[in-house]
């Protein structure tokens, strides 16, 4: 059976057999290593800098990271920024599926104002049907405490990562542009929940520009377990309605979209092509070993996958292609953009992208005997020219950031979207207030919660 993979924004990523319930003892972590390194020695993109004689009483996570070839900016450049190991196989499988303990709520974190020790969170997202979206959050909202406690440089990590249930207290601007804190308390508990990363599309039309909008938050062909490709198919379905509509330019939205699958990716890419069936999408390159075992077994047809075809393209009528991105977008999103360049103008419009230009594999013990998996690089991606030449990022045509006053979904005061259909249109639709651009400089901003699901910028897979 072909191993498949994964990218993190451009992750190849190998599914082995899932585990199946078997009444096994447990692996030592002596076995756990031995297991780890035979792996690592075949798949690992870097298996030449893999020491000969590892030190297997170590710690499977401390063993893992010991055969690494860390990237370093001085010494190794070209080295290894997004390889991980899970304690949990069934976890990461199902992580890599969108489905995790969460409370539904995706946010950022700021310092507000700038060179003070305050912290606040802003909402991106919530998963409907979740406890933060039963409890009242959306999109924009911001909190500055946790638990009573306000959040600050030192302890927003403890309050936030303290498990069970958080009760989040909700601030406000004022008249004047002055952030204050609000009576209003929010709380919320983390569940096992599957996300579906297809979350928001709706179309416009300005005069002869029909320009469709879909938001895309991971690259999953269906939920955790199933064997379908529900996701996949929304996606198409959103595609019949914009080919419907005749719609002449696109933007896609994958600012939070921090990778997936490459099938998914492979799928959307050949909903808005103009290349053929016949064109390849993307090339992928193994170590030596990995490739003369497959070029033996498969042929050159290993290396590369090609567009499909797909009745809802709307390439025929598709003008425009505008992709939003941020600092979190990596993996499976950068790889459809650098699939898609050979075939067509990609404008890219918001911040830098996180430069995931190599896959992973997910690997896992069949027989359920070693319980951890992980989540090694094992190619680099190149697209139908051999072009792969974004691992700093792909830089935007336009850099803009989202800031800290964050519109709903498809609102064009969304200062990305605003710039999409401006570009478009060549008409600002509408203005972003002038608070929204004071407050934007005002805030410095930490991290991000998307930088934690499933691994971080670090998902690329194929199934």
């Amino acid at each position: 059976m072909r191993n498949k993979i994964l990218l993190p924004f451009f992750l190849l990523a190998l599914l082995c057999a899932a585990c199946k319930e078997k009444n096994v003892e447990p692996a030592t972590s002596t076995e756990t290593n031995q297991w780890i390194y035979d792996q690592m020695k075949y798949w690992y993109y870097w298996n030449d800098h893999i020491t000969a004689n590892p030190d297997l009483t170590q710690s499977p996570e401390d063993f893992f990271e010991s055969l690494l070839y860390r990237y370093d900016a001085g010494t190794r450049p070209d080295g290894d920024r997004f390889s991980w190991i899970q304690e949990s196989a069934d976890e990461l499988k199902a992580s890599l599926s969108g489905e995790t303990k969460t409370t539904g709520m995706q946010y950022k974190l700021f310092y507000y104002p700038s060179g003070s020790t305050n912290v606040i969170g802003v909402v991106l997202y919530v998963a409907p049907g979740s406890s933060a979206s039963d409890a009242g959050f959306r999109r924009g909202d911001i909190f500055s405490s946790v638990g009573g406690t306000k959040l600050t440089g030192d302890n927003y990590r403890q309050l936030l990562n303290a498990g069970g249930a958080l009760s989040y207290t909700i601030s406000k601007f004022d008249v004047d542009d002055v952030l204050k804190e609000t009576t209003v308390k929010r709380k919320v508990a983390p569940v096992v929940l599957q996300e579906n990363p297809v979350f928001f599309d709706t179309t416009y039309t300005y005069d002869a520009h029909k320009i469709g909008y879909v938001v895309y938050h991971q690259f999953i062909p269906s939920p955790n377990g199933s064997s379908g490709k529900e996701y996949d198919q929304k996606l198409d379905d959103i595609f019949a309605k914009f080919k419907a509509a005749q719609v002449n330019a696109l933007v896609l939205d994958l600012r939070y979209n921090p990778g997936g699958y490459v099938s998914s990716a492979i799928n959307l890419a050949s909903l808005i092509t103009k290349g053929t069936t016949n064109d390849v999408f993307y090339y992928k390159e193994y170590n030596p070993q990995v490739t003369e075992t497959n070029r033996k077994k498969y042929g050159d047809s290993y290396f590369y996958d090609k567009f499909v075809s797909k009745s809802q393209n709307i390439s025929s009528s598709l003008q425009k292609l505008i992709v939003l991105t941020s600092s979190r977008t990596a993996s499976a999103s950068e790889l459809l953009i650098n699939g898609l360049k050979p075939f067509m103008d990609v404008t890219i419009i918001g911040e830098k992208t996180v430069g995931k230009n190599v896959g992973s594999v997910t690997i896992t013990d069949s027989d359920g005997k070693i319980k951890w998996g992980m989540q090694p690089i094992v190619s680099k991606s190149l697209n139908s020219l051999k072009q792969s030449d974004y691992a700093t990022g792909f830089v935007p045509n336009t850099t803009i950031g989202e800031g800290i006053i964050l519109y709903p979904y498809g609102s064009p005061k969304d200062p990305l979207l605003g710039e999409a259909l401006f570009e478009i249109t060549g008409t600002h639709v509408t203005r972003m207030a002038h608070h929204t651009r004071i407050l934007s400089e005002k805030g410095e901003e930490i991290e991000s919660t998307i930088e934690k699901k499933a691994g971080g910028s670090n998902m690329f897979f194929d199934r």
